[in-house]
């Protein structure tokens, strides 16, 4: 995050890897291509999009008034059964969830009722509205150039 960065600022970076990455799995690839040890690049599609739907869910839930419904587990449990949960989806019902938790993450994201953001069940880990946007965009960025290295 660079120093007077606002929140749109970090919004329109957050786009620009959400994008790039729907753009990608919206061609025809072969997304059982292995990009990590147990892992296709459908797997870390689905990946992201279970933590992208959880962010969604966490700020929607903030705007509402509502306790925050967070990931529980470690951090490797919740990736790998966010992976077994998500991989059952075919590629085009993950790009619908993926759109549809970045419409909610855009329409919601700049609402003063935000104040920190939790992270995950049992983690102290809470953020700002910018440095969530970064940190999402720094995790989708930094999966999908693993991603990228496979395929050229």
């Amino acid at each position: 995050m660079q120093q007077n960065d606002t929140i749109a600022d970090q919004l329109r970076r957050e786009q620009d890897a959400v994008n790039a990455l729907v753009r990608f799995f919206g061609e025809d690839h072969d997304f059982d291509r292995v990009i990590y040890t147990d892992w296709t690049a459908k797997d870390v599609f689905a990946h992201l999009v279970m933590w992208h739907e959880s962010f969604a869910h966490i700020i929607l839930a903030i705007i509402q008034g509502e306790k925050p419904t967070l990931l529980p587990g470690l951090l490797h449990e919740i990736n790998e059964n966010g992976v077994k949960e998500y991989k059952k989806y075919r590629i085009d019902e993950l790009l619908k969830k993926m759109k549809t938790a970045q419409e909610i993450i855009e329409r919601n994201i700049g609402s003063e009722k935000i104040g920190l953001i939790p992270y995950r069940k049992d983690s102290k880990r809470i953020y700002s509205r910018e440095k969530h946007l970064e940190i999402v965009c720094q995790h989708i960025t930094g999966h999908f150039a693993h991603i990228l290295k496979k395929y050229t």
